[in-house]
């Protein structure tokens, strides 16, 4: 993917130098460092409302006492890669902003916040275990990029285009959330509880967001001509491998469809097929 002289946008909360732990982490030693200012602070209302202001910080993902705690070396690798993905997300902004409005949605730009480790989020603790995903809670986008070298060693997905293709996916499921169908599906799972069905429509969310990125490809190729030979191919491969089937074939040696949260691979590579080949939204509804 050329994105050589393409800009970076600037809705980016990177929280990588900070240490591992909540909001970027606080290592123990800061911890001991701070009891003297905080056993202060407690003394007095203005100092309970500082308190109370950075504690609110910090569970809302930003930890104010972060560079108490040190920062951890980034590397040239991960930089490269934090750039090329900035420079995604702008693409996407870019795309979005002119598309939407066709159907009658006004984009507003989400946030992406880049981690190494472990950080907070609206929806609660992220570490990179848990993969890249869309918090519709403080509408952001988690990534750690250690996630792309997992796609490329464990998954066989290497490739740039590979790494545009999960961000457009975590941004389909923007676009989600601002239609409303988050809200609706998550109300309608609610009543199902933990069963095959709560798990089906999981599925149709996963395979919609799939089939938006593909619809940013379309309309990115179309503006930008930014595709290289083998784009397409390295994003469908790492479609299939992320499929609920392959990943429980290679974690237990079978599959249980029931079970199934994302789609099969077979599935997620249809419908980000069909996003790119329309370039339209309608061509996304999943739940018909």
């Amino acid at each position: 993917m050329d994105l050589d002289d393409f800009k970076e946008s600037s809705h980016v909360e990177d929280r990588r130098s900070s240490r591992g732990g909540f909001g970027g982490g606080v290592s123990m030693r800061s911890l001991f460092m701070l009891a003297p200012i905080i056993r202060m602070l407690l003394k007095t209302k203005f100092g309970w409302a500082i308190i109370g202001v950075g504690a609110f910080l910090y569970f809302s993902g930003f930890n104010p006492l972060s560079q108490a705690g040190g920062s951890s070396k980034v590397t040239a690798d991960d930089e490269k890669k934090a750039v090329f993905i900035k420079k995604v997300l702008a693409t996407t902004e870019d795309i979005w902003g002119q598309i939407l409005p066709k159907y009658g949605i006004r984009y507003k730009k989400p946030n992406l916040v880049l981690y190494r480790g472990k950080t907070t989020s609206g929806c609660g603790f992220a570490s990179a275990q848990m993969g890249p995903f869309y918090c519709p809670a403080d509408q952001k986008v988690y990534l750690d990029l250690g996630f792309f070298d997992e796609l490329a060693r464990r998954h066989n997905s290497p490739g740039d285009f590979a790494q545009a293709y999960v961000l457009a996916h975590e941004i389909g499921h923007h676009i989600q959330n601002m239609q409303g169908t988050l809200q609706k599906v998550q109300q309608v799972q609610q009543r199902f509880g933990n069963s095959p069905k709560a798990n089906a429509l999981q599925v149709r969310v996963e395979l919609q967001a799939d089939c938006y990125s593909g619809v940013w490809a379309h309309h990115a190729q179309k503006r930008f001509r930014v595709l290289e030979p083998g784009d397409i191919n390295e994003a469908l491969r790492a479609a299939s491998s992320i499929g609920d089937d392959t990943l429980q074939k290679e974690a237990q040696g079978y599959v249980v469809p029931d079970s199934f949260t994302h789609g099969s691979s077979q599935q997620r590579v249809e419908w980000f097929k069909r996003g790119f080949i329309s370039g339209d939204l309608r061509s996304c509804n999943t739940f018909n």
